[in-house]
């Protein structure tokens, strides 16, 4: 698994959890899921989010992303 897979399965199941303990627990537990919805716009906006550097620190890979067929030839002369 890499950071980014372990970041969506993060946010996945914490707005999952956060909706069941609001439904059968306390309604007050829906601000669990405002506060992912804003982190998730956060990240997407400042490219920085907490749970990468904890997933990164708990030795997650970050996922590699092959070069294009551009770059390849740029960088063989092609």
């Amino acid at each position: 698994m890499t950071v980014e897979r372990g970041l969506r399965l993060m946010a996945g199941i914490v707005v999952l959890l956060s909706l069941a303990l609001a439904h059968w627990v306390n309604a007050q537990w829906i601000w669990l899921t405002v506060f992912a919805g804003a982190n998730l716009l956060q990240s997407a906006i400042t490219n920085w989010c907490p749970a990468v550097w904890i997933l990164q620190k708990l030795g997650l890979p970050r996922e590699t992303v092959a070069p294009s067929r551009r770059e390849v030839e740029r960088s063989t002369g092609r």
